[in-house]
């Protein structure tokens, strides 16, 4: 993981260039009409609430008292009590969506997308779940069917994320491809949840994306490049991804009490994984043919 000074440099250096657009923004369209001085800046809240996805603790508020109270007073002085800290949580919301696109690697050609159901509840609760009522949906996986939401991510083959976007469980994984994938270029590589000729000709037609899925078992077999076979054996780069973002940056857990929370540890997890120094990455052992 990267160290606490180097992850606050980088949010305080973001925070330096977008809070005073921000807020500017807010008075123009009469958002904000007085703004409260607060012991803690909004880098050191950014800070603290990525940070937690780097450490070992599974619940936030023994992170606040055990962690950060005891060990990082002096980085920053001006913490506050846990119930003051939460108060503060929805503020870093929209400055954590904005940063999150500013983590975002850069296309390389190659690409990998994918799914991941995100459950809210467990399946025995879901008749007396409320916290999501009317936003999350039930879905079903290749396991079981859930109440929650999915995860769309895009990947390059350094393990980088590229684009994600979040939507209700019944979503089809296909619906939301052409945003995810617009200002892409090259290759995409999807399994065989993604197949669909109509996708295929619409992303080569409005973006020139060349859109490769794994047929499914029933259908006939068609003529691929070698490049684009072995490639596609290479998707399991998204799944280590989609492990690491659940098991290490703990984007999902059952312990929400608003969507707000939900949103901002979900940008976190995914703003954790951005500043991880190694991720999965692949090692081509053959010539890949050089695009035009």
């Amino acid at each position: 993981m990267s160290s606490l000074e180097e992850l606050f440099c980088s949010i305080d250096d973001f925070c330096q260039r977008f809070e005073p657009q921000w807020r500017k923004t807010l008075l123009a369209q009469g958002g904000q009409s007085r703004q409260r001085t607060r012991s803690l800046a909004l880098s050191e809240i950014m800070t603290i609430l990525v940070a937690f996805h780097h450490q070992c603790y599974r619940n936030f508020k023994a992170y606040y008292l055990k962690h950060v109270h005891p060990y990082w007073k002096n980085a920053f002085p001006g913490l506050v009590s846990y119930s003051r800290f939460v108060e503060f949580i929805p503020s870093a919301l929209v400055p954590l969506c904005v940063y999150l696109k500013h983590c975002f690697g850069q296309c390389t050609g190659i690409s990998f997308i994918d799914s991941t159901a995100i459950k809210v509840c467990h399946n025995r609760r879901i008749s007396r779940h409320r916290v999501f009522a009317k936003l999350a949906a039930r879905g079903k996986t290749s396991v079981d069917w859930f109440l929650g939401f999915k995860l769309h991510l895009v990947v390059n083959e350094q393990g980088e994320l590229l684009n994600v976007t979040l939507t209700p469980g019944n979503t089809d994984d296909r619906k939301p491809v052409p945003d995810l994938l617009k200002d892409l270029f090259g290759k995409v590589f999807a399994d065989r949840g993604y197949v669909s000729q109509a996708l295929v000709q619409k992303l080569f037609e409005d973006y020139g994306i060349e859109f490769v899925a794994r047929p499914k078992r029933r259908m006939k077999n068609h003529l691929m490049r070698l490049s684009d076979k072995l490639l596609a054996r290479k998707r399991a780069i998204i799944e280590t991804v989609i492990d690491q973002l659940k098991n290490i940056s703990q984007i999902e857990h059952s312990r929400h009490r608003s969507p707000v929370n939900f949103t901002v540890n979900l940008l976190c997890g995914l703003i954790a994984y951005c500043h991880q120094p190694k991720k999965p990455s692949l090692k081509f052992d053959f010539a890949l043919p050089q695009s035009a």
